[in-house]
């Protein structure tokens, strides 16, 4: 498989704008031959979309199978793991190579000493594995089965860099 040219559109061969940076901190490149038409709400012309590879970013922290430096990396999709840095993988043969182990990087969830709006519970500061947060109700939860919400339904996303919420009364 031949190497994606960097620069140049593989749908229409018109070049590709600069790199930009989306709110979550992946980095992707529009094609120069569309344009977003906020009417409609679609792209009118050429709709490719590049999106970068992020480079895996070191962690103080050791493999527990062998050894070898931690890194954070990254799925395609945007998806957080720490893996071993020996970790690779072999295209001509197919196949993994170093060492195998991963461990995905989910949410958190830490408890706060306010009270839901609605209900009075306790709320929590959930963050997601990609690193977006709110605020939301304890007993706040998710069925699989059903595929529907659980419990109390309050929640309040936080802007970058907010701390507080507003104090309802």
């Amino acid at each position: 498989m031949a190497d994606v040219d960097q620069n140049t559109c593989p749908k229409c061969h018109k070049p590709l704008g600069e790199i930009e940076t989306t709110k979550t901190g992946r980095k992707l490149r529009h094609c120069s031959g569309g344009s977003w038409n906020s009417e409609t709400h679609k792209v009118d012309g050429c709709d490719y979309v590049l999106w970068m590879q992020m480079e895996p970013q070191a962690l103080d922290e050791k493999c527990p199978k062998c050894g070898a430096p931690l890194v954070m990396a990254f799925t395609r999709f945007g998806k957080k793991m720490k893996k071993c840095s020996t970790n690779g993988w072999d295209k001509d043969a197919k196949k993994a190579t170093g060492c195998d182990y991963v461990e995905w990087v989910n949410s958190t969830t830490v408890p706060l000493e306010e009270k839901c709006p609605e209900c009075n519970e306790k709320l929590v500061l959930y963050t997601t594995a990609n690193g977006k947060r709110m605020k939301k109700c304890s007993t706040s939860g998710w069925d699989p089965a059903t595929k529907s919400p659980t419990g109390c339904t309050y929640v309040y996303w936080l802007k970058p860099g907010e701390l507080e919420t507003p104090t309802v009364g």
